[in-house]
């Protein structure tokens, strides 16, 4: 997959894990869109260093959109942790 394909992938993946993780986020839309987009690119290097499972070539694969999805997820939680009270 390439660069345009990863950024497609995090802003669906980022999309997914906001409706998993509902709420207030404290950047708004742009810094969950960002944060999708990071998050694919984490979990895809993360599956495949830690978990042994080699990133797809192919857009479809299931193994790869849970590890953006999951990537996205932790990002988004992370970033709540530290900035959840930056709007008050």
């Amino acid at each position: 997959m390439g660069i345009v394909s990863w950024i497609i992938l995090g802003l669906i993946a980022g999309g997914i894990a906001k409706i998993l993780l509902p709420g207030r986020d404290p950047g708004g839309l742009v810094v969950t869109t960002l944060i999708g987009i990071a998050g694919s690119f984490v979990g895809g290097w993360l599956s495949s260093r830690f978990l042994h499972h080699a990133v797809a070539k192919h857009f479809w694969d299931p193994a790869t959109w849970g590890a953006a999805i999951a990537g996205s997820f932790v990002l988004l939680v992370l970033y709540r942790i530290f900035f959840g009270n930056s709007r008050n």
